[in-house]
């Protein structure tokens, strides 16, 4: 009597991954912080409470005895001009008594404003950092600190609370529609042994060869990348043959993911191991 062995099934392995799309973003991607600290900064003017009172010039504040629901008592009252009118309906604007948030929204709107149109990569950015701890370190050991922040707090910047969300709801608006629409419109597509690249919003695909292809990821910028970008980057795609391109791709999300994923899809066509 004989047995035969049947042959134990290979183990399940992990699908392949048949395409790798990636998408390149505006700079407008990295104003986030701008909208965001708008609806927050809006959030607590609003439910502060505190009114502005636009009142003509001229319009002295002064104490008076005064009555008000039949409580009669010294008051701050204002006293306007002579045949100047103030209506009730005047007093709708929310505002807030904390002189730093305009000044801290105002600080991170110029500041996205720099980061996003002055890059900084690799040893710059190392640089910018060590000069402004210098700076700070200089400025300590001179006593100038105290001077600054005496001039800083002179600052009175109001927007009241419709004005953020105003600012901060069209910003956001904007952004979506950039990054949800036009971003999707600029991209690379990779395929086991092929690539399809559309760099204009509206242009056709155009189809590529990887063999010989060469994918780079340039040096990052500290504030622009990872400060503001979470994990982002820049990437040059090169192709080999009689007719070489370049293609370049900015502001890629994930950008280290994503091209791990194109490298293992590489070695899997290639038949080595992943």
């Amino acid at each position: 009597m004989s047995t035969s062995t049947q042959p134990t099934p290979p183990a399940t392995q992990t699908p392949r991954i048949n395409e790798v799309k990636i998408y390149s973003h505006s700079s407008l991607f990295y104003w986030w912080p701008v909208w965001a600290v708008g609806f927050i900064l809006g959030l607590l003017t609003w439910f502060q409470g505190n009114i502005l009172a636009v009142v003509p010039s001229g319009t002295k504040v002064q104490k008076e005895v005064v009555k008000v629901e039949d409580d009669r008592a010294e008051r701050t009252v204002l006293v306007l001009p002579k045949g100047a009118e103030f209506e009730d309906k005047d007093l709708h604007l929310r505002t807030t008594t904390h002189r730093p948030y305009g000044v801290f929204f105002a600080t991170v709107l110029l500041l996205v404003i720099v980061i996003t149109n002055v890059p900084l990569r690799g040893m710059w950015s190392v640089l910018i950092i060590m000069l402004i701890i210098l700076l700070s370190i200089i400025f300590g050991l001179a006593g100038w600190w105290d001077h600054i922040l005496a001039a800083i707090t002179l600052l009175d910047i109001r927007i009241n609370a419709g004005g953020y969300f105003f600012l901060a709801t069209a910003l956001l608006i904007i952004w979506l529609v950039t990054f949800l629409l036009f971003d999707r419109q600029i991209y690379i597509i990779f395929q086991p042994g092929s690539f399809k690249v559309c760099l204009e919003v509206g242009a056709g695909e155009k189809q590529y060869d990887t063999i010989g292809m060469t994918i780079e990821k340039e040096r990052s910028d500290l504030f622009r990348h990872w400060i503001l970008g979470l994990g982002s980057g820049d990437m040059v795609v090169r192709t080999s043959g009689a007719e070489r391109h370049e293609f370049r791709l900015n502001n890629v999300l994930f950008i280290g993911r994503k091209l791990q994923l194109v490298e293992e899809m590489q070695r899997v066509r290639q038949g080595r191991p992943v």
